[in-house]
């Protein structure tokens, strides 16, 4: 039975142990709190910090097969593991482009994958002399997460909101929709591609508040963001599952925003919405087996469950038993005891043939459920 080691113990982890229940396969979870989400269902559990390199390295010494649930992984460590013959998903070489935006956006260019221009900052003073590159939006090279690390500079007076560290200054583009592709590929280099999503951001919290899967877009325009995204995986040369991010502008020209190198949140519908989720596609990947069937049984939409302003404290789910009555939603709750404003505490899933049906109830969910504090 393979032995397979998992970075990282929160809700994304426990989706992925729920999926490997399926397959023959004994996990590990390397997590700083034993109470976290995965900690009770993985066969063996060790308590550590997955950027510690030693942490890192003796969990992974005694494993066929390590992967990650978050980036914020020590990729040294990954990287001798790599070299004594542990197979790493992805591999720390795409890991550590990844996880730098500057290194991320530099791949892109070389690579010839449209994004948006941008220049590269590593102080305010820096920021301030490229003045003329603005609107754009700042984005911190390492570190931000979730919305954090991203701050749109317009004008001169907003540049005091930038960053003072090395950081990328990216234009700002006329968004007619941000799209969701999710694909998977395997050692033979074989890929699986689900139906785009379309995301709908909070503004605010600059934060998915819910998305539609599929993505209501011309033919042409699914063409082009299935070109590039496939294109972009197969740059990285690993096996893996790899949510890319994209922009669609005014005039349906295609952009990448950026790559999460693991199972995403845009990704979470496919428990429900599709024949292989993408948690069941992940597993098939690390163990060698076929690729999974990508194809939705129903169309679907996701509400993120997010913690309510001047909230913090405990989580009291109110309205919770309202939205389980509902048909065709399924409530996903990510075990997180306390609330705070902004933090995501989970996921609801709709399924429906009818697009505006999915937009009628996500929004009725949203007025419906509030994440407080008791």
């Amino acid at each position: 039975m393979l032995k397979v080691g998992i970075l990282g113990g929160g809700q994304l982890g426990r989706m992925l142990l729920q999926a490997a229940a399926n397959y023959p396969v004994e996990t590990f979870v390397l997590e700083n709190n034993e109470h976290c989400p995965a900690g009770h269902l993985c066969h063996y559990f060790t308590k550590g910090d997955i950027r510690n390199f030693d942490d890192v390295y003796n969990f992974g010494k005694g494993l066929d097969a390590i992967t990650i649930e978050i980036e914020s992984v020590n990729e040294d460590a990954l990287e001798k593991l790599e070299s004594e013959g542990v197979k790493v998903y992805p591999k720390p070489s795409a890991l550590r482009i990844i996880k730098n935006k500057i290194k991320q956006k530099e791949f892109y260019k070389e690579h010839q994958v449209p994004t948006p221009a941008f220049v590269v900052t590593n102080n305010l003073d820096d920021l301030k002399a490229k003045s003329d590159f603005l609107p754009a939006v700042h984005k911190i090279g390492m570190g931000g997460y979730d919305g954090r690390g991203v701050q749109v500079i317009k004008t001169a007076d907003d540049i005091s909101r930038g960053f003072d560290a090395a950081s990328v200054l990216e234009k700002l583009v006329n968004i007619h929709k941000e799209i969701a592709q999710i694909v998977a590929i395997n050692d033979k280099g074989e890929t699986a591609i689900y139906p785009p999503v379309d995301m709908v951001f909070d503004p605010l919290l600059n934060l998915l508040d819910y998305q539609i899967s599929p993505a209501d877009l011309p033919k042409e325009t699914l063409w082009k963001i299935e070109a590039v995204a496939i294109k972009l995986v197969k740059e990285l040369k690993t096996p893996g599952i790899f949510a890319v991010e994209l922009f669609v502008d005014k005039q349906g020209e295609v952009f990448v925003n950026e790559t999460a190198p693991r199972v995403h949140n845009s990704g979470h519908h496919t428990i429900e919405a599709n024949y292989s989720s993408q948690f069941d596609m992940l597993w098939r990947v690390i163990l060698g087996y076929p690729l999974g069937n990508t194809a939705h049984i129903l169309p679907a939409a996701i509400v993120n469950l997010i913690g309510d302003n001047n909230h913090s404290g405990v989580a009291n789910y109110q309205g919770l038993n309202d939205v389980l009555k509902m048909e065709n939603v399924f409530v996903h709750i990510y075990g997180k005891s306390q609330t705070k404003p902004g933090r995501k505490m989970g996921h609801i899933t709709i399924l429906s043939k009818e697009k505006n049906d999915l937009v009628y109830t996500a929004h009725k969910i949203k007025q419906t459920i509030k994440v407080i504090s008791k």
